[in-house]
């Protein structure tokens, strides 16, 4: 299928990019079960980024599934597929000399530990948003939980399909015990002990 494929190098390179913007790109890989608070910890992240002057781009699970991956559904090799997508993207986007926050239940640590192959080791920051299964169907925002649980919808993260918490994430927050200023922070901080921002 690609044997007629050949890779164009432009005169632009990523570091004349990144240069340009001031900045080191990077993508912030938010994972957790749904109602763990990426969406909200995303939005925040992105603020605090850029109230500092930094480039930057939110690539949303929802927000995909509604365009770039609408064709996909839930099952395992959809998930990986919507993961792989996401992951593409974000490495142009580095390409272009952006700080990329991404926020994706991404279940699999298989499809994580891709998204880090594909985007680049260095660029790669995991941040685990960890909230317990049962604060995340208190909060249920989207009313997914109620749903789950009564069979309507099928193969849902953490009622009958697996999340595999990642193991050993660039950041860890927890979001039962910290409010969003206070991850923020410590996002924040991290980037800044590390001279990423």
């Amino acid at each position: 299928m690609i044997n007629n494929l050949v890779f164009q190098k432009h005169s632009v390179s990523a570091h004349a990019r990144a240069t340009l913007k001031g900045q080191k790109p990077l993508v912030l890989w938010l994972t957790g079960l749904s109602g763990a608070g990426k969406t909200t910890v995303a939005n925040a992240i992105e603020l605090a980024l850029v109230e500092r002057g930094r480039h930057t781009y939110l690539i949303d699970g929802d927000n995909v599934r509604m365009g770039l991956c609408r064709d996909l559904g839930f099952t395992d090799a959809d998930r990986e597929e919507n993961i792989r997508r996401v992951a593409e993207v974000s490495r142009l986007f580095v390409d272009a000399g952006l700080i990329v926050i991404t926020s994706f239940i991404s279940p699999f640590e298989r499809d994580r530990a891709l998204a880090r192959e594909v985007i680049g080791a260095e660029m790669f920051k995991e941040v685990f948003i960890d909230a317990p299964l049962s604060e995340c169907e208190r909060r249920d925002p989207k009313g997914l939980y109620v749903k789950a649980r009564k069979g309507l919808i099928k193969k849902f993260t953490g009622i009958d399909s697996i999340y595999e918490p990642p193991r050993a994430p660039d950041i860890h927050l927890n979001t039962l015990d910290d409010d969003v200023s206070t991850v923020v922070s410590k996002v924040m901080e991290y980037l800044d002990a590390r001279a990423l921002v």
